[in-house]
């Protein structure tokens, strides 16, 4: 597959690449260009290295002028690969939430919870085995921490509610977000009329809802002009998608708190009931926004993201009822 059918340039030097994983435009990997230089954010799975690598190669970047890889946060569909390119890239420095740096120089606690959710065998085919970076290769981004790209500066906002080792990043050339999967998801499938849908991602195990909304108000009050998602890539329209991605918080509350009313804390009933729950509610959304897919396929596209919203659900009501510590 020629390289350059993976790639879309997004102007003001950002370019996504479509990493592979799962399906086409499913995962992106964002590479930041300026005077000759780069900073790749996000780094998906193992096996997206060459096509990262390839992608440098075709936008005419020398391995030994990218100065940064930045994750958002540290699940393997955005970092799983990091280890490996950054074997690649000699003069890299590794940029990721103080939080997510231990499980970058020692992925192996990282790496058991993902077999735990899937089986070894599953975990390594999908994700390969995590690669440990060196520590002293690893840059911690605080809130408020800025790295510099021949220049262009890019600031770390902490964002907490998909996961407490998530940073959104704003690049202060453009205003534009690296929002990870803190800005929800938005298939373009489900564009309508050039119009994108998003969704919230509370998958397992560190969804809370009032730091989500937080973290949502505060990208909404930066206004920026365009957010890249890593599922998938560059939405505008900012404001809108904001307002449905409080909404759908609430609402998937809401569904968490019902369910466990009616079902209580039994896993053989709480979970289907979840996921039923918000099967209906995503279905429902999609169509409202006036998607012209049908109810099959529209499930079909979110074969990941139901079971794993409902698993997220199911974790936070099970961490939001242990008391609090003294």
């Amino acid at each position: 597959m020629d390289v350059r059918s993976l790639i879309q340039h997004h102007g003001v030097g950002v370019f996504s690449v479509d990493s592979g994983y799962e399906r086409p435009r499913f995962d992106a990997v964002h590479l930041i260009v300026e005077g000759g230089r780069a900073a790749i954010v996000d780094t998906a799975h193992a096996a997206s290295v060459p096509r990262t690598l390839a992608a440098l190669d075709a936008v005419g970047v020398d391995r030994d002028r990218v100065d940064w890889v930045i994750l958002t946060h540290v699940h393997l569909d955005h970092a799983g690969g990091a280890g490996l390119l950054m074997r690649a890239l000699p003069n890299a420095r590794l940029a990721v939430h103080p939080r997510g740096a231990p499980h970058m120089v020692d992925p192996s606690r990282l790496w058991a919870g993902t077999v735990e959710v899937y089986g070894a065998a599953e975990a390594e085919a999908v994700y390969g085995v995590p690669v440990p970076v060196e520590a002293d290769r690893i840059e911690p981004l605080p809130d408020g921490a800025t790295v510099s790209l021949a220049g262009r500066r890019i600031e770390a906002i902490d964002a907490p509610g998909h996961a407490r080792h998530h940073v959104v990043l704003r690049d202060e050339a453009t205003g534009h977000l690296f929002a990870g999967d803190t800005f929800g998801i938005s298939y373009r499938e489900f564009d309508v009329d050039g119009r994108a849908f998003a969704f919230p991602s509370s998958t397992p195990v560190q969804f809370d809802p009032p730091a989500l909304r937080a973290t949502l108000r505060r990208i909404l009050a930066l206004a920026p002009g365009a957010v890249y998602l890593t599922h998938w890539s560059r939405v505008e329209d900012v404001p809108r998608l904001g307002a449905t991605l409080l909404r759908l918080v609430d609402r998937y509350e809401a569904i968490g708190r019902d369910a466990q009313a009616a079902h209580g804390d039994d896993p053989d009933r709480l979970l289907p009931a979840l996921e039923r729950a918000m099967d209906a509610l995503l279905v429902g959304e999609v169509a409202a926004h006036g998607s012209r897919l049908g109810a099959d396929a529209v499930r079909a596209l979110l074969a990941i993201d139901i079971p794993l919203n409902a698993a997220g659900l199911a974790a936070w009501l099970r961490a939001s009822a242990r008391p609090a510590a003294p």
